[in-house]
């Protein structure tokens, strides 16, 4: 089984979400290289990702997909700081928690939000 940092940024109602060229749309993280904590890696790719740095994460939980075990972290991205698309990602962009629905989303994806939408 594949082990990854996942991080949910949240900015007001709205969640940040990243995406692949060509890709469906997916919460930023990645894979924990050797040596890493789950929080360590978490940061690493957020920064790679989407540029923001310097965000306190929070442990939410662990959630098992198909193949994939996330070790899940919560930000609260503040109004001044801005994602951008960085190295393997080409777009980011901020969705209501309940417009899941309507996004082309990998399934983990849709499972770890729907998760934090029923149970806060």
């Amino acid at each position: 089984m594949k082990v990854r940092a996942t991080v949910i940024c949240k900015r007001d109602n709205q969640i940040l979400y990243v995406r692949k060229p060509k890709s469906r749309w997916n919460l930023p993280g990645g894979k924990i290289e050797a040596g890493e904590t789950p929080e360590q890696a978490a940061l690493r790719e957020l920064s790679e990702e989407t540029g923001l740095e310097g965000l306190q994460l929070r442990y939410l939980n662990e959630f098992r997909g198909n193949e994939v075990l996330h070790h899940v972290f919560i930000t609260q991205v503040p109004d001044d700081d801005q994602p951008r698309p960085l190295n393997e990602i080409s777009a980011c962009k901020w969705l209501a928690e309940a417009e899941i629905d309507d996004l082309k989303a990998t399934s983990a994806t849709r499972r770890i939000i729907r998760s934090l939408v029923g149970g806060h």
